[in-house]
């Protein structure tokens, strides 16, 4: 699957690059992979592209031409950038105001079950309902705090 915008008649500069890189690093596990790579693919990501430029400038008596066209090609590929992490926010916020109510309550009558049980709901970063929230306020008008 080579490039699908090549006419056949072009010639390849990144397999010309790629094989006379294998000619001057015949070791470099580097140079086989992506020429293995590109061989399976018919293509390269950009870094690796800037990756054998930077091993391509390296051998003598390589054709500035070639180097050249492959810089041109690195250029024209799209740059990747990965967003930044978005802000780590806690999945539940605590309601001040419930937790005014609950103090308030459990300040007159610190032995109120319900309270106490809403209030260790809130210490635990659970969400109070609705109806919780009615209550604690119920339980404020009735004891008329």
């Amino acid at each position: 699957m080579k490039q699908v915008n090549k006419k056949p008649s072009d010639p390849d500069i990144i397999n010309e690059v790629l094989e006379a890189c294998i000619i001057a690093y015949p070791v470099s596990s580097f140079v086989i992979s992506i020429y293995q790579q590109y061989q399976k693919r018919g293509s390269l990501s950009k870094k690796q592209l800037q990756g054998l430029h930077g091993k391509a400038s390296a051998i003598k008596d390589f054709s500035t031409a070639k180097l050249a066209t492959l810089e041109a090609v690195i250029k024209k590929m799209p740059n990747r950038f990965k967003s930044a992490l978005p802000e780590i926010k806690p999945l539940y916020e605590k309601d001040k105001t419930a937790g005014g109510l609950i103090d308030a309550i459990l300040a007159k009558y610190p032995q109120h079950k319900r309270v106490l049980f809403l209030q260790t709901k809130y210490n635990n970063n659970q969400p109070l309902t609705p109806v919780e929230l009615d209550e604690l306020k119920k339980f404020k008008q009735v004891l008329k705090l």
